[in-house]
């Protein structure tokens, strides 16, 4: 296993990149930048090794970007209904930074921080301290994001937290894949399957109403390869409200502190390769980059389009904190939030 580094400058400091090469000459890019992924090469069926992560030309266009490219989204990923989080009765109001809601941990959230970090033996570990009263959450937060990469082109990701304070926390990784390339266009042709018969029911702002609802015979069905364009663009109303998929599903059968194994897989006829991504959160938000266009360059300086590349977010439900029928995540002191994603590429 072969590390390298280099640094670039922001507005922020000092970006650190970081370029992991295993024994096949697969290989990962991390940016100490929201702790984020710039970059997974790995084979095709004719073993041509290319990016499969969507990524800008430029590092520091990953400051502030509306996708949050790559990175790891905190304190608690996804929305928080109107930036309301109560805590032991007490009302806390958050950034609304997507009016009239919170989304993503805010508009200093951890994917717009510069992380501490340190090589280890097969990756790297990223570690930050979120204050007290850091886009108004309580609790002194310490965060550690722990990335291992493998000769079998298996990348695994451990989130780990702790805080001095009850509060809530959500952590997960915002890349968007393309198995065809990165800059290579729509991801529609690209096949998915998941373990999760249930979708979480949103209002027309895309926050859940609490309700699960079975995916059977409805466009949200994914119990069995289809392409994500199949159905994208049926006259379906959750889908039309997200202009595609932009939901969360439940995993089937899932437990606290077990791994679901294949809980989402993805693969691409053009180039063969597949992503098989198992898990222990109990929720997966399935995102085909809607509102894409616009963002910054992509590496080959070329504008990205809406719906080339697929977000899987691995994740606690949308909006927990006010559900308590949904799976927790709260945080209180003497207690470690452990979570693991592990994304294997392959062929088939």
């Amino acid at each position: 296993m072969e590390i390298l580094t280099s640094s670039v400058n922001s507005p922020l400091g000092d970006i650190t990149v970081f370029r992991i090469v295993n024994e096949q000459g697969s290989w990962i890019e991390l940016s100490s930048l929201g702790a984020g992924i710039l970059g997974v090469g790995v084979p095709d069926r004719n073993g041509v090794i290319d990016n499969v992560a969507l990524g800008y030309a430029d590092a520091v266009s990953y400051i502030g970007d509306g996708p949050n490219m790559g990175k790891c989204p905190g304190r608690f990923a996804n929305r928080i209904a109107n930036g309301h989080l109560f805590i032991d009765g007490r009302l806390y109001r958050l950034n609304l930074n997507l009016p009239p809601h919170h989304l993503h941990g805010g508009a200093n959230g951890f994917q717009n921080q510069i992380w501490n970090a340190e090589i280890i033996d097969d990756g790297v570990r990223f570690s930050l301290v979120s204050p007290d009263g850091q886009e108004n959450y309580p609790g002194t937060l310490t965060v550690t994001i722990t990335y291992r990469w493998s000769d079998n082109d298996s990348l695994t990701i451990d989130f780990e937290a702790a805080t001095d304070a009850p509060t809530v926390v959500n952590l997960t990784n915002h890349t968007y894949w393309n198995l065809s390339g990165s800059d290579s266009g729509s991801v529609l042709d690209h096949e998915m399957k998941m373990k999760a018969s249930r979708i979480l029911e949103t209002d027309d702002t895309l926050v859940p109403t609490g309700r699960l609802l079975p995916t059977e015979a409805t466009p949200m069905d994914f119990s069995e390869f289809k392409t994500l364009g199949k159905d994208i663009f049926k006259d379906f109303h959750p889908l039309k409200v997200g202009k595609g998929y932009d939901h969360c599903w439940a995993i089937d059968d899932w437990r606290s502190g077990k791994m679901s194994e294949e809980a989402v897989i993805i693969r691409d006829p053009k180039s063969g390769r597949t992503l098989t991504i198992d898990s222990d959160q109990p929720g997966v938000q399935i995102y085909t980059a809607n509102w894409l266009a616009g963002s910054p360059f992509n590496k080959s300086g070329k504008e990205y389009a809406d719906y080339d590349g697929v977000a899987v977010e691995m994740q606690g439900f949308p909006d927990a904190p006010n559900h308590p029928e949904f799976p927790t995540q709260f945080l209180r002191p003497g207690e470690l939030y452990h979570r693991t994603i592990v994304f294997s590429f392959g062929l088939y």
